[in-house]
């Protein structure tokens, strides 16, 4: 009796639904427990827990161009009616040219193949985006082997900080020094976009593709802002110091606070290269800021090109709790290739009807006249072999008899042409 073994089913991959959000969360539970988070607020189980309320206007929201229509982007692979695999995804500047890869969690036991099915997919669908860039901890080596297998290389190495609440309390009793700390506003968004060019490597900034709009505020990207800090129960503060000789900004910060203390504060700092101290000014201006909330560890990143900050961290005792990679992709999509088409294989007779003529060609006056007065072609002497003899090499000889056959022929070809040529040599 022959067996027949059940093929495997096929993984689908599809945005995601209401009934995928508990399989999500049951992911991202077994994602963090393998320590692949960033920071604490990456985490899809709590962005899945804050999204779930509003899920159904989110959702109508994503079907059309609006400032909320990719704040939950997320794809799952589903197998046997079983979610997989996801992968969230989002746009990192406003035109869209750059996207971020988020997060790609598998099932324990998923074979690596569904998550480059997770990848392709984004790059396939999203047309919009010429390249992509992603985090991933360095300790995390089978989704770092996973991006690097589908194409994805290094940028730049970035250190996560944390500042004990000890540490915060000693910056609080300092006083900064900045006479010229102004609050962030649109009008100064030519201001922060030359400090963001001018404080990272040029590959860099050509994949960030950032412009002047992306440090504007609209009115419905503030309101959908404003909605998340309520959400996430944080608060978020901006700043920058201006240099009013040269009129640039020279340090921006951004730290975002926690009224409820169950997550630590979280601070975003760019300082222009040639202003490096700054670093303790602006840590002490932010540890001030966290001084009417509840006591939590303020966290920060730096890059390996910014060796200066990492320095001044470490004099300080931050304490490192992660390393992660920073990589990027390019995305070319192909066009669809065509055989070479030979010209002995074109119909051109078929092709250019109507390019020929419908009727035989009536000459016109210009033709008739040119071959009126055209003058007849004068036939070439048919045997000359019996009075003109070859002349030898090196010069020409002519005898008596020559000459009159020459004279013979002339005389005859100017009598039919009606011309008279004369007795000797003679030239029309």
């Amino acid at each position: 009796m022959t067996s027949f073994l059940p093929k495997e089913t096929k993984i689908a991959i599809r945005p995601v639904q209401y009934r995928d959000l508990d399989a999500l969360e049951r992911l991202a539970a077994e994602d963090f427990d393998a320590g692949d988070q960033i920071y604490s607020t990456d985490n899809l189980g709590r962005k899945v827990h804050q999204i779930r309320p509003w899920f159904g206007p989110l959702k109508f929201l994503s079907w059309f161009p609006n400032p909320c229509q990719h704040t939950f982007c997320v794809y799952v692979a589903e197998q046997d009616n079983q979610v997989r695999g996801t992968i969230q995804v989002s746009p990192f500047n406003r035109t869209r040219s750059t996207w971020r890869v988020e997060q790609v969690v598998l099932e324990t036991g998923v074979p690596a193949e569904v998550g480059s099915q997770l990848l392709r997919y984004c790059f396939e669908s999203i047309l919009e985006a010429r390249t992509w860039v992603l985090e991933v901890n360095v300790n995390n080596k089978a989704t770092l082997a996973l991006y690097r297998q589908n194409g994805f290389q290094p940028l730049a190495q970035l250190t996560y900080w944390a500042i004990a609440p000890e540490l915060l309390s000693s910056l609080q009793e300092r006083e900064p020094d900045l006479p010229n700390l102004l609050p962030v506003s649109n009008a100064d968004a030519q201001l922060l976009y030359q400090l963001d060019t001018v404080s990272m490597p040029p590959l860099l900034r050509q994949v960030y593709d950032r412009h002047i709009h992306d440090f504007k505020t609209s009115f419905a990207g503030g309101f959908l802002t404003s909605l998340k800090q309520w959400i996430g129960k944080t608060v978020s503060v901006s700043g920058y110091v201006f240099e009013p000789q040269r009129k640039a900004a020279i340090g921006y910060f951004q730290i975002f606070l926690s009224r409820d203390g169950s997550q630590p504060h979280v601070a975003e700092l760019t300082v222009h290269p040639a202003y490096t101290w700054l670093y303790p000014e602006l840590l002490s201006q932010m540890a001030r800021m966290a001084k009417d909330y509840p006591s939590q560890s303020l966290q920060l990143a730096s890059a390996d090109y910014q060796p200066e900050r990492e320095e001044y961290l470490e004099q300080l005792g931050a304490e490192r709790i992660s390393h992660s990679l920073l990589m990027s992709r390019s995305v070319w999509h192909k066009l669809r290739e065509a055989k070479p088409i030979s010209l002995e294989g074109l119909q051109l007779a078929e092709m250019l009807q109507g390019l020929q003529p419908a009727r035989k060609a009536v000459p016109g006056r210009m033709s008739w006249l040119k071959s009126k007065h055209k003058k007849p072609q004068v036939e070439p002497q048919k045997d000359l072999s019996s009075s003109v003899a070859l002349p030898p090499k090196g010069g020409i000889v002519l005898n008596s008899q020559s000459i009159d056959a020459t004279k013979a022929s002339r005389t005859e070809r100017g009598e039919e042409n009606g011309e008279n040529l004369g007795t000797g040599f003679g030239c029309r």
